[in-house]
C-alpha cells in the first residue's frame, strides 16, 4: 500500500513482526506483502514451540522467509525468541534498532495455542498462554510506545486475534486480553499519532486444521472457502498505509462472513 522506491533502501519504514517461523504461516505472509509494499522487514521466531506442535519445525524456514523479503528489496533480520520471556520484547528491538534502524510499524503475530477448555486446563498451559499472548502483547507495545520517534501519523500497532474460547479455553481468553491491550494503545498513545487495531482473520489453514474442520468451517462461510495468508495480509498492509490511518481502535473481523 506505501508507494515507496523499493531502490532506496534509506526512504524505507521498518516493520517488526512477531510470530514468523514457518513459510505457509500468517506472518510470513504479511512480511512478504509489507515487503512488496516498500517495507523493510524484521521478524521474530520460535523453533521450540513449532517443534512441540503437530507440524513441527520447517527446516530452512528463517532463510527461505529472508530470500522472499530480499526478492521485494527489503533489508530484514530475523530475530529468535521465545516471548513467554519478559525480557525478550526490550532484546528484540534492541537487535531490531541494531541491525536497522527504529521501527515505525509492530504487527503482532506470535501466539501460544493448546487446545484446552475448561475442565482440562491446567494451570501451566494457562500461565504460559496469557504470558506469550497477553504480556508479551503489552510489552511489545509498551516498547514500541517508548522508543518510537516517528513523524505523528506514520506509526502503526497490528495484533492478530482469535473469539476462538469454547474447548480453547487459555488460548481465546488470552486473545481477549489481547485484544483490550491493543485497542487501549489507540487512546494511550494518542501523543504519538500512532494507530492501534486488533485483526481477527477466522481460520486460516497453515497446516493445523484437520479435513473434518475444513469441511465444517468452508461450508459455513459465505464466501465458500477457508481463509488465506494472503486475505489477512492484505487487511494489514492497508492499515499501515497511510490510506489507512483514519482505521484506529477497531476489532476488525476479517473472516470471509464466518458466524455472521
Amino acid at each position: 500500500m506505501t508507494t515507496m522506491d523499493e531502490n532506496d533502501t534509506a526512504r524505507r519504514p521498518l516493520a517488526l513482526i512477531t510470530g514468523v517461523g514457518r513459510t505457509v504461516g500468517i506472518g510470513a505472509g504479511i512480511a512478504r506483502q509489507l515487503a512488496a509494499s516498500g517495507w523493510d522487514i524484521a521478524f521474530t521466531y520460535w523453533s521450540p514451540y513449532d517443534r512441540r506442535m503437530d507440524w513441527g519445525v520447517e527446516r530452512g524456514a528463517t532463510d527461505a522467509i529472508g530470500r522472499m523479503l530480499t526478492e521485494h528489496g527489503a533489508a530484514h533480520v530475523a530475530v529468535e525468541a521465545d516471548l513467554a520471556d519478559p525480557d525478550a520484547p526490550s532484546r528484540i528491538y534492541d537487535e531490531t534498532e541494531r541491525r536497522l534502524g527504529p521501527v515505525t510499524a509492530l504487527v503482532m503475530c506470535h501466539c501460544e495455542s493448546v487446545d484446552s477448555g475448561l475442565l482440562d486446563t491446567t494451570i501451566e498451559s494457562f500461565d504460559r498462554h496469557f504470558a506469550v499472548n497477553a504480556r508479551a502483547t503489552w510489552l511489545m507495545i509498551r516498547e514500541f510506545g517508548l522508543r518510537f520517534r516517528g513523524a505523528p501519523g506514520t506509526g502503526r500497532i497490528v495484533a492478530l486475534t482469535s473469539d476462538h474460547t469454547v474447548g480453547n479455553l487459555p488460548y481465546g481468553a488470552s486473545k481477549g486480553a489481547l485484544d483490550r491491550i491493543t485497542l487501549a494503545a489507540a487512546h494511550e498513545l494518542s501523543h504519538l499519532g500512532v494507530t492501534a487495531n486488533s485483526v481477527n482473520p477466522g481460520p486460516v489453514d497453515t497446516g493445523w486444521m484437520p479435513d473434518e474442520a475444513k469441511e465444517v468451517l468452508t461450508a459455513a462461510t459465505p464466501l465458500g472457502r477457508l481463509g488465506t495468508p494472503q486475505d489477512t495480509a492484505h487487511l494489514v498492509d492497508f492499515l499501515c498505509s497511510p490510506q489507512g490511518q483514519w482505521v484506529n481502535g477497531q476489532l476488525l473481523k476479517s473472516n470471509g462472513g464466518l458466524g455472521q
